[in-house]
Protein backbone atom coordinates (compact mmCIF):
# COMPACT_ATOMS: atom_id res chain seq x y z
CA UNK A 1 0.00 0.00 0.00
CA UNK A 2 1.68 3.05 -0.79
CA UNK A 3 1.80 6.46 1.32
CA UNK A 4 -1.34 7.81 -0.20
CA UNK A 5 -3.76 5.20 -0.04
CA UNK A 6 -2.76 5.04 3.46
CA UNK A 7 -3.89 8.14 4.48
CA UNK A 8 -6.67 7.87 2.55
CA UNK A 9 -7.58 5.12 5.01
CA UNK A 10 -6.57 6.90 7.58
CA UNK A 11 -8.99 10.00 6.72
CA UNK A 12 -11.79 7.57 6.05
CA UNK A 13 -11.10 5.87 9.71
CA UNK A 14 -10.95 9.44 11.00
CA UNK A 15 -14.20 10.83 9.46
CA UNK A 16 -15.95 6.79 10.24
CA UNK A 17 -14.72 7.31 13.76
CA UNK A 18 -14.15 10.88 15.05
CA UNK A 19 -17.49 12.44 12.85
CA UNK A 20 -19.60 9.66 13.13
CA UNK A 21 -20.31 9.37 8.99
CA UNK A 22 -23.22 6.94 7.89
CA UNK A 23 -21.24 3.38 6.04
CA UNK A 24 -22.84 4.81 2.78
CA UNK A 25 -20.98 8.35 3.31
CA UNK A 26 -18.02 6.80 4.00
CA UNK A 27 -18.24 4.51 0.82
CA UNK A 28 -18.82 7.45 -1.23
CA UNK A 29 -15.70 9.48 0.19
CA UNK A 30 -13.44 6.43 -0.56
CA UNK A 31 -14.74 5.92 -4.56
CA UNK A 32 -13.87 8.83 -4.77
CA UNK A 33 -11.03 9.41 -3.50
CA UNK A 34 -10.29 6.28 -5.26
CA UNK A 35 -10.63 7.94 -8.54
CA UNK A 36 -8.71 10.36 -7.60
CA UNK A 37 -5.71 8.25 -6.73
CA UNK A 38 -6.21 6.40 -10.00
CA UNK A 39 -5.87 9.84 -11.62
CA UNK A 40 -2.86 10.66 -9.80
CA UNK A 41 -1.32 7.38 -10.42
CA UNK A 42 -1.95 7.96 -14.29
CA UNK A 43 -0.07 11.39 -14.07
CA UNK A 44 2.83 9.98 -12.12
CA UNK A 45 2.12 11.86 -8.91
CA UNK A 46 3.53 10.93 -5.84
CA UNK A 47 2.23 13.59 -3.43
CA UNK A 48 -1.10 15.24 -3.33
CA UNK A 49 -1.67 18.01 -5.70
CA UNK A 50 -0.89 21.51 -4.89
CA UNK A 51 -1.92 22.89 -7.99
CA UNK A 52 -5.78 24.08 -8.74
CA UNK A 53 -4.94 23.49 -12.72
CA UNK A 54 -3.81 19.67 -11.81
CA UNK A 55 -7.47 19.54 -10.14
CA UNK A 56 -9.19 21.29 -12.96
CA UNK A 57 -7.33 18.40 -15.04
CA UNK A 58 -9.09 15.21 -13.42
CA UNK A 59 -12.56 17.20 -13.31
CA UNK A 60 -12.27 17.54 -16.75
CA UNK A 61 -11.64 13.58 -17.11
CA UNK A 62 -14.62 13.05 -15.00
CA UNK A 63 -16.40 15.13 -17.52
CA UNK A 64 -14.94 13.47 -20.40
CA UNK A 65 -16.56 10.05 -19.03
CA UNK A 66 -19.86 11.70 -19.12
CA UNK A 67 -20.19 11.70 -15.57
CA UNK A 68 -23.26 13.55 -13.75
CA UNK A 69 -22.57 17.25 -12.69
CA UNK A 70 -24.26 16.02 -9.41
CA UNK A 71 -21.48 13.46 -9.14
CA UNK A 72 -18.83 16.04 -9.98
CA UNK A 73 -20.42 18.48 -7.55
CA UNK A 74 -19.94 15.34 -4.74
CA UNK A 75 -16.70 14.64 -5.66
CA UNK A 76 -15.77 18.13 -5.52
CA UNK A 77 -17.00 18.55 -1.81
CA UNK A 78 -15.14 15.23 -0.77
CA UNK A 79 -11.69 16.32 -2.13
CA UNK A 80 -12.08 19.29 -0.76
CA UNK A 81 -13.06 17.97 3.28
CA UNK A 82 -10.40 15.66 2.56
CA UNK A 83 -7.70 18.23 1.95
CA UNK A 84 -9.07 20.57 5.07
CA UNK A 85 -8.02 17.05 6.87
CA UNK A 86 -4.70 17.32 5.37
CA UNK A 87 -4.00 20.17 6.57
CA UNK A 88 -4.83 19.77 9.97
CA UNK A 89 -2.65 16.54 9.80
CA UNK A 90 0.08 19.13 8.23
CA UNK A 91 0.52 16.19 5.53
CA UNK A 92 0.54 18.71 3.38
CA UNK A 93 -0.58 23.17 4.28
CA UNK A 94 -1.27 24.06 0.57
CA UNK A 95 -5.17 23.37 -0.29
CA UNK A 96 -5.71 24.09 -4.26
CA UNK A 97 -9.14 23.26 -3.49
CA UNK A 98 -9.89 27.14 -2.40
CA UNK A 99 -9.85 28.03 -6.03
CA UNK A 100 -12.04 25.30 -7.02
CA UNK A 101 -16.00 26.01 -7.97
CA UNK A 102 -18.37 23.55 -7.81
CA UNK A 103 -19.86 23.14 -11.34
CA UNK A 104 -23.13 25.47 -11.89
CA UNK A 105 -26.42 23.07 -11.55
CA UNK A 106 -27.80 22.13 -14.47
CA UNK A 107 -31.34 23.60 -15.03
CA UNK A 108 -33.80 20.92 -16.21
CA UNK A 109 -36.69 21.88 -18.01
CA UNK A 110 -40.16 20.87 -15.98
CA UNK A 111 -42.44 17.95 -17.86
CA UNK A 112 -45.10 19.19 -19.57
CA UNK A 113 -48.20 16.55 -21.23
CA UNK A 114 -49.11 17.74 -24.72
CA UNK A 115 -52.77 18.89 -24.86
CA UNK A 116 -53.59 15.86 -26.03
CA UNK A 117 -52.01 13.73 -23.31
CA UNK A 118 -54.07 16.51 -21.07
CA UNK A 119 -57.45 15.30 -22.69
CA UNK A 120 -56.92 11.55 -22.58
CA UNK A 121 -56.06 11.66 -18.83
CA UNK A 122 -58.95 13.80 -17.83
CA UNK A 123 -61.20 11.08 -19.07
CA UNK A 124 -59.97 8.26 -17.72
CA UNK A 125 -62.00 7.98 -14.61
CA UNK A 126 -65.18 6.11 -14.65
CA UNK A 127 -67.49 8.96 -13.58
CA UNK A 128 -70.25 6.76 -13.13
CA UNK A 129 -68.74 5.41 -10.18
CA UNK A 130 -68.39 7.72 -6.71
CA UNK A 131 -64.54 8.05 -6.14
CA UNK A 132 -64.44 8.03 -10.33
CA UNK A 133 -66.29 10.94 -10.49
CA UNK A 134 -64.38 13.00 -7.51
CA UNK A 135 -60.97 11.78 -9.29
CA UNK A 136 -62.47 13.81 -12.43
CA UNK A 137 -62.91 16.83 -10.68
CA UNK A 138 -60.09 16.71 -8.92
CA UNK A 139 -57.94 16.59 -12.44
CA UNK A 140 -60.02 19.25 -14.00
CA UNK A 141 -59.41 21.55 -11.04
CA UNK A 142 -55.48 21.10 -11.27
CA UNK A 143 -55.34 21.52 -14.77
CA UNK A 144 -57.77 24.46 -14.49
CA UNK A 145 -55.87 26.47 -12.26
CA UNK A 146 -52.48 25.38 -12.13
CA UNK A 147 -52.62 25.50 -8.05
CA UNK A 148 -50.56 23.03 -6.02
CA UNK A 149 -51.96 19.92 -4.91
CA UNK A 150 -51.36 21.22 -0.99
CA UNK A 151 -53.63 24.42 -2.37
CA UNK A 152 -55.76 21.50 -3.59
CA UNK A 153 -56.50 19.60 -0.78
CA UNK A 154 -56.88 22.67 1.28
CA UNK A 155 -59.81 24.03 -0.67
CA UNK A 156 -62.84 24.71 1.14
CA UNK A 157 -66.59 25.14 0.52
CA UNK A 158 -65.99 29.22 1.20
CA UNK A 159 -63.03 29.35 -1.21
CA UNK A 160 -65.24 28.82 -4.43
CA UNK A 161 -66.71 31.63 -5.90
CA UNK A 162 -68.92 30.23 -8.67
CA UNK A 163 -70.77 33.10 -9.71
CA UNK A 164 -67.30 35.04 -10.74
CA UNK A 165 -65.49 31.71 -11.52
CA UNK A 166 -62.98 32.67 -9.47
CA UNK A 167 -61.04 29.79 -6.72
CA UNK A 168 -58.97 31.51 -3.35
CA UNK A 169 -56.04 29.60 -2.38
CA UNK A 170 -53.33 29.84 0.42
CA UNK A 171 -50.73 29.69 -0.83
CA UNK A 172 -46.97 29.86 0.12
CA UNK A 173 -45.93 31.89 3.02
CA UNK A 174 -49.85 32.23 3.92
CA UNK A 175 -50.36 34.60 1.03
CA UNK A 176 -53.76 34.20 -0.88
CA UNK A 177 -54.66 34.67 -4.13
CA UNK A 178 -57.65 34.38 -6.46
CA UNK A 179 -57.17 31.90 -9.52
CA UNK A 180 -59.69 32.01 -12.35
CA UNK A 181 -61.29 28.28 -12.84
CA UNK A 182 -63.25 27.31 -15.95
CA UNK A 183 -66.59 26.57 -16.24
CA UNK A 184 -66.29 22.98 -17.33
CA UNK A 185 -64.21 22.45 -14.06
CA UNK A 186 -66.91 24.19 -11.74
CA UNK A 187 -69.54 21.84 -13.38
CA UNK A 188 -67.24 18.85 -12.54
CA UNK A 189 -67.10 19.95 -8.87
CA UNK A 190 -70.69 20.83 -8.87
CA UNK A 191 -71.50 17.31 -10.18
CA UNK A 192 -69.17 15.43 -7.12
CA UNK A 193 -70.19 17.65 -4.53
CA UNK A 194 -74.07 17.03 -5.33
CA UNK A 195 -73.42 13.44 -5.97
CA UNK A 196 -71.01 12.24 -3.50
CA UNK A 197 -69.39 14.75 -1.59
CA UNK A 198 -72.48 16.83 0.54
CA UNK A 199 -74.50 12.24 1.03
CA UNK A 200 -70.80 11.81 2.67
CA UNK A 201 -70.52 14.49 4.94
CA UNK A 202 -73.84 14.44 6.26
CA UNK A 203 -73.17 10.54 6.96
CA UNK A 204 -69.94 11.53 8.30
CA UNK A 205 -70.34 14.60 9.92
CA UNK A 206 -67.31 16.31 9.77
CA UNK A 207 -64.36 17.88 7.17
CA UNK A 208 -67.63 20.03 6.08
CA UNK A 209 -66.20 22.86 5.25
CA UNK A 210 -63.59 20.74 2.70
CA UNK A 211 -64.27 20.51 -0.96
CA UNK A 212 -62.18 17.09 -1.53
CA UNK A 213 -62.51 14.24 1.11
CA UNK A 214 -61.66 10.34 0.36
CA UNK A 215 -64.27 7.74 1.19
CA UNK A 216 -64.05 7.93 4.29
CA UNK A 217 -65.01 11.30 4.51
CA UNK A 218 -61.07 12.66 5.51
CA UNK A 219 -59.05 14.75 3.98
CA UNK A 220 -56.82 13.53 1.03
CA UNK A 221 -53.45 13.40 1.17
CA UNK A 222 -50.65 14.72 -1.10
CA UNK A 223 -50.03 11.47 -1.44
CA UNK A 224 -53.35 10.10 -2.43
CA UNK A 225 -53.50 12.90 -5.35
CA UNK A 226 -50.05 11.50 -6.31
CA UNK A 227 -51.63 7.96 -6.69
CA UNK A 228 -54.67 9.13 -8.61
CA UNK A 229 -52.38 10.74 -11.19
CA UNK A 230 -50.22 8.02 -11.29
CA UNK A 231 -53.23 5.75 -12.09
CA UNK A 232 -54.79 7.70 -14.15
CA UNK A 233 -51.64 8.69 -16.44
CA UNK A 234 -51.07 5.05 -16.79
CA UNK A 235 -54.53 3.82 -18.07
CA UNK A 236 -54.44 6.96 -20.21
CA UNK A 237 -51.02 5.12 -21.86
CA UNK A 238 -48.77 7.99 -20.70
CA UNK A 239 -45.03 7.18 -20.24
CA UNK A 240 -43.51 10.40 -18.94
CA UNK A 241 -42.87 10.97 -15.16
CA UNK A 242 -45.93 12.62 -13.74
CA UNK A 243 -46.67 13.92 -10.67
CA UNK A 244 -49.08 16.24 -8.99
CA UNK A 245 -46.94 19.31 -9.96
CA UNK A 246 -46.50 18.67 -13.76
CA UNK A 247 -50.27 19.62 -14.12
CA UNK A 248 -49.29 22.93 -12.67
CA UNK A 249 -46.63 22.72 -15.47
CA UNK A 250 -48.82 21.87 -17.97
CA UNK A 251 -51.28 24.94 -17.02
CA UNK A 252 -48.55 27.48 -16.97
CA UNK A 253 -47.18 26.07 -20.38
CA UNK A 254 -50.58 25.81 -22.08
CA UNK A 255 -51.25 29.48 -21.26
CA UNK A 256 -47.98 30.73 -22.51
CA UNK A 257 -47.87 28.60 -26.18
CA UNK A 258 -51.83 30.25 -26.55
CA UNK A 259 -50.43 33.55 -25.82
CA UNK A 260 -50.82 34.43 -22.04
CA UNK A 261 -48.98 37.11 -20.78
CA UNK A 262 -45.85 36.08 -18.65
CA UNK A 263 -46.65 38.87 -15.59
CA UNK A 264 -50.30 36.89 -15.83
CA UNK A 265 -49.15 33.82 -15.88
CA UNK A 266 -46.63 34.30 -12.74
CA UNK A 267 -49.78 36.19 -10.45
CA UNK A 268 -51.74 33.03 -11.21
CA UNK A 269 -49.23 30.65 -10.18
CA UNK A 270 -48.10 32.85 -7.17
CA UNK A 271 -44.84 32.97 -8.39
CA UNK A 272 -42.88 35.99 -5.66
CA UNK A 273 -39.95 36.19 -8.30
CA UNK A 274 -40.90 36.16 -12.30
CA UNK A 275 -37.31 34.34 -12.65
CA UNK A 276 -39.59 31.11 -11.48
CA UNK A 277 -41.90 31.69 -14.31
CA UNK A 278 -39.58 32.31 -16.62
CA UNK A 279 -38.95 28.45 -16.96
CA UNK A 280 -41.74 27.68 -18.65
CA UNK A 281 -40.83 29.99 -21.42
CA UNK A 282 -37.87 27.49 -22.13
CA UNK A 283 -41.10 25.18 -22.99
CA UNK A 284 -42.87 27.64 -25.35
CA UNK A 285 -39.99 28.24 -27.39
CA UNK A 286 -39.62 24.80 -28.26
CA UNK A 287 -43.07 24.90 -29.20
CA UNK A 288 -42.97 27.74 -31.60
CA UNK A 289 -39.57 25.63 -33.26
CA UNK A 290 -41.69 23.03 -33.58
CA UNK A 291 -44.75 24.36 -35.44
CA UNK A 292 -42.44 26.56 -37.50
CA UNK A 293 -40.34 22.89 -38.81
CA UNK A 294 -44.06 21.80 -39.37
CA UNK A 295 -45.42 24.73 -41.53
CA UNK A 296 -42.81 26.97 -43.04
CA UNK A 297 -42.60 25.58 -46.29
CA UNK A 298 -39.01 26.22 -46.73
CA UNK A 299 -38.00 24.10 -43.75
Amino acid sequence: MSKLDSQIEDYLRFSQVERGLSNNTITAYRQDLTEFLDFLNEEDFNTWPTEATDIDAFLARQKDLNKATSSISRMISSLRKFYQWLARQNIQKLNPMIEIDPPKKEKRLPVALTQDEVERLLTQPDTSKKLGLRDRAILETLYATGMRVSELINLTQSNLHSDLRLVKVLGKGSKERLIPISPIALDWINKYEQEVRDPLVLEKNKYVEYIFLNSRGNILTRQAIWQIIKRYCQLAGINKDVTPHTLRHTFATHLLENGADLRVVQEILGHSDISTTQIYTNLTQKHILQVYNETHPRV
